[in-house]
């Protein structure tokens, strides 16, 4: 349960902050177009993004079990803070996210964090790409800089919309939106380690402001960044409002923990190294507890923001806690310039966010695994699209758990040998 910080800061030397201070700038660069984007399609204003990614993404890296990790607003949120939001208010999100830390910070204690080893392989990767289709779909509009007031959060509903919105296309946005994904493509393949997303996002909103493109900016839809964090204050609590959030807390702070714990067994991968999974649930817990303090949304370990830091020479935690800090600076020094970012840019980064989250390159796998493997991930993934969240993840999570019983069972009677008679 010790954070990592204090065994790494043990041999710290010059060599090891120099390239945590490079990974930490170059992670911030794709953090923040990253944070900006998930904040606006979960239906809150930009700025929450950035309070998360500050408030969210310090604590994760100076309280959390692992070398690498950097915390924040991730895509898999998207879908339940768009619908807390919805159905209980943005006053609501933030009690739910207050919940939700305090749930971890429980689970941690309890030392639960190994726990996220017995949720089928199939639940997490059909509810990921639910996640992702649902993410994909709901950029449409700002891709195609479509005329609608109001998206739906129903999918077939939001669908129906979209397709009956068709002839307002805005083909100045969608060129945007394609320029915007073609750059972020090519400098990934060309220069990995450096931050393209903020390169590409960056030039193709130059394009609009330059010559004047009939485009939305995050300024002409949302007004100006703020330039300074919010004074951190408790959410409004009572007894009823937290029955009514529970369930959406349970699912936040389950969220939080699979994809933060998912996100430190791919770093250990890439260093090496081995996280701890009871600081790191507990990491979490703080976070979302501060980020609800300031108002922000919900977070946790980012998979794609943690490649990046150690494709970048992140070494330990000072690399995220850098990071934080030079998305704060930017708010207080370059917020005007952060809003000029083009909404069609930012939902052209969403979109490949989703393709990446839905993981391609393992497609061909999922159908050469085991028939009920592949109806568990269908099911979940169904579920999550059509459904809910809430239902997709207890019923796979449920079903997975029964499957992974019958076959350790009949494993058993296969291995059983009769006693002679």
């Amino acid at each position: 349960m010790k954070p990592k910080i204090l065994t790494t800061l043990a041999t710290y030397d010059r060599t090891q902050f120099a390239s945590d201070l490079f990974a930490g700038v170059s992670v911030a660069m794709v953090a923040l177009p990253l944070s900006l984007a998930i904040a606006i399609a979960s239906g809150a204003g930009p700025e929450k993004g950035l309070v998360t990614a500050i408030v969210a993404g310090f604590l994760i890296s100076l309280l959390g079990g692992s070398r690498v990790q950097i915390g924040g607003p991730t895509g898999a949120f998207i879908v339940v803070v768009f619908g807390v939001i919805a159905e209980h208010g943005y006053d609501g999100l933030v009690l739910a996210t207050f919940m939700a830390g305090l749930i971890m910070l429980i689970a941690g204690f309890c030392r639960a964090g190994s726990l996220v080893a017995y949720v089928p392989e199939a639940v997490i990767n059909g509810f990921t790409i639910g996640i992702a289709v649902i993410i994909a779909t709901s950029q449409i509009k700002d891709m195609f800089g479509l005329a609608i007031e109001d998206v739906p959060a129903e999918f077939v509903e939001k669908i129906d919309v979209l397709w009956a919105a068709r002839e307002t296309l805005n083909p100045h946005a969608l060129a945007i939106g394609l320029a915007t994904m073609i750059f972020i493509v090519l400098l990934r393949r060309l220069a990995p380690k450096f931050p393209g997303l903020i390169v590409a996002v960056g030039m193709t909103s130059a394009v609009v402001v330059v010559a004047a493109l009939p485009v939305n900016t995050i300024f002409s839809q949302f007004g100006e960044l703020p330039r300074t964090l919010p004074i951190p204050a408790l959410p409004d609590i009572s007894v009823s409002r937290m029955i009514e959030l529970l369930p959406s807390a349970l699912i936040i702070a389950f969220l939080a923990s699979i994809e933060s714990l998912l996100s430190a067994m791919v770093a250990d991968k890439m260093i090496g190294g081995h996280h701890r999974p009871n600081a790191e649930v507990l990491a979490q817990g703080f976070a979302n507890v501060g980020s609800a303090l300031f108002g922000g949304l919900p977070a946790t370990g980012a998979i794609a923001r943690t490649a990046t830091n150690v494709r970048a020479g992140g070494k330990t935690p000072v690399a995220g806690i850098v990071h934080a800090l030079t998305i704060l600076l930017i708010m207080i020094l370059a917020a005007p310039l952060a809003g000029l970012m083009a909404m069609p840019a930012l939902a052209g980064l969403l979109i490949l966010t989703a393709w990446n989250m839905s993981e391609p390159h393992k497609w061909r796998g999922y159908v050469q695994t085991r028939t009920s493997d592949k109806v568990l991930l269908i099911l979940t993934l169904v579920l999550t699209v059509f459904s809910d969240l809430t239902v997709a993840i207890g019923v796979g999570v449920l079903l997975g758990l029964a499957l992974r019983l019958r076959h350790g069972n009949a494993e058993l009677e296969e291995d059983w040998i009769p006693p002679d008679r």
